[in-house]
């Protein structure tokens, strides 16, 4: 479809450059909120940027903007100007912080995760208001510079800050890059769960010589993993794929040949459905280990992290319903349900308000030479914009 016309001062290529050029990398502002700034308030958004701090992380600005046009839903859009380091800058086509535009795509670290995005809404919003003026109800935007980093100073704490002056939210759209492989594939309305967490075999250290006077953990670790590795935890539910737990490391933590180590330990993450928990993830371990079997003289420790990431389904039909259709109305394509891939600070949103996550194609996020075609932004533009239209009708 023809990317929709928009006047120069909202074009989301130029929002999209302008927040490009800001080197934002985690925890660092580089510029970017500053240039939020600069382009809502003029419009009426009142902007707030409170900064969170906590032991052993970097401090980090954040970002609320709200305009009321009177009573009414509360939407706000939520996302992350903070960005992933670009590795070696000379591999890139173009510099990583330019956002130069070459061959139709836009090139720079960001432009898909998620700068792209904050772009296109802010261009969606800033027509909106120019046509039709404040909505009936409020339009916010929740910008963190933590989403990429440890996530504790960011949208978890801007959320509590929000609620703690008032604010209600009715619904949320999120604009991480949630398309595969073109603008309109698929509309995430919700996530799998994450849990992490260590499993310790501790025995007795000895000499290597001597066997029989130590008890060697490494073996009886490997046999518990391989044990879990095997394992069928489901069949995947109505909405979401089926739950894997993969090892991701094995330490032992020993220089010597000739020494066998006094313990071993193994770190694993689980990617769980809605037919798991934490309580479920821990008892399932335990089960295993004990299929395995524990020799005299050993230890197991499971020690599992906090469950931050918790699985969630967002439900609500005309939500769902009613973005979809702007999505059809752009694309011509109806957009998949999708639950898949990894976390985003939705499951932070999700026990506030209703929340679905849609943005431009993420197959290059993280990458050397990420970059989005110029004209999905415009028509990422346009569906925020149509759903805008939708979910406060104009005066």
């Amino acid at each position: 479809m023809k990317a929709a016309s928009m006047s120069h001062s909202l074009c989301p290529v130029e929002i999209t450059q302008k927040l490009i050029q800001c080197p934002s990398v985690t925890p660092l502002e580089g510029g970017a909120l500053d240039y939020l700034n600069s382009l809502l308030a003029p419009s009426g958004f009142e902007v707030s940027r409170p900064v969170f701090s906590d032991t052993d992380t970097p401090d980090i600005e954040n970002f609320f903007a709200k305009i009321q046009g009177g009573e009414g839903p509360h939407l706000s859009f939520a996302g992350h100007t903070d960005v992933v380091p670009t590795g070696e800058e000379s591999l890139w086509t173009l510099p990583p912080f330019a956002g130069e535009v070459r061959d139709g795509m836009i090139y720079g670290r960001g432009t898909a995760d998620m700068k792209g995005g904050v772009a296109a809404f802010a261009a969606a919003s800033l027509r909106y208001l120019g046509e039709h003026g404040a909505p009936k109800g409020t339009l916010s935007f929740l910008i963190t510079g933590d989403e990429e980093g440890p996530a504790i100073n960011g949208t978890i704490k801007l959320l509590k800050w929000a609620a703690e002056r008032g604010e209600a939210f009715d619904a949320c759209i999120v604009g991480e890059p949630t398309n595969p492989n073109a603008l309109g594939d698929a509309i995430k309305v919700g996530r799998r769960g994450s849990q992490s967490g260590w499993l310790t075999i501790r025995g007795k250290q000895g000499h290597v010589a001597y066997p029989h006077l130590a008890l060697n953990p490494v073996p009886l670790l490997a046999k518990i993993v391989a044990h879990i590795n095997y394992k069928v935890m489901d069949q995947g539910t109505d909405f979401f794929q089926p739950t894997n737990l993969e090892f991701v490391t094995f330490d032992v933590g020993n220089p010597a040949s000739n020494v066998i180590p006094e313990s071993a330990k193994a770190r694993f993450n689980c990617r769980y459905n809605d037919l798991w928990n934490k309580d479920k993830i821990e008892t399932f371990l335990h089960d295993c280990i004990a299929e395995c079997g524990l020799p005299d003289g050993f230890e197991v420790v499971l020690d599992l992290e906090p469950d931050l990431s918790q699985v969630f389904l967002t439900k609500s039909e005309d939500l769902i319903s009613s973005f979809s259709d702007a999505v059809t109305k752009v694309t011509g394509k109806v957009p998949e349900l999708s639950t898949g891939g990894g976390t985003s600070d939705a499951r932070f949103i999700k026990d506030y308000c209703p929340v679905i996550e849609f943005g431009l194609v993420g197959q290059t996020m993280h990458q050397i030479d990420e970059r989005v075609d110029v004209e999905d932004l415009h028509n990422l533009a346009e569906i925020y914009y149509q759903f805008l239209l939708s979910y406060f009708p104009p005066k």
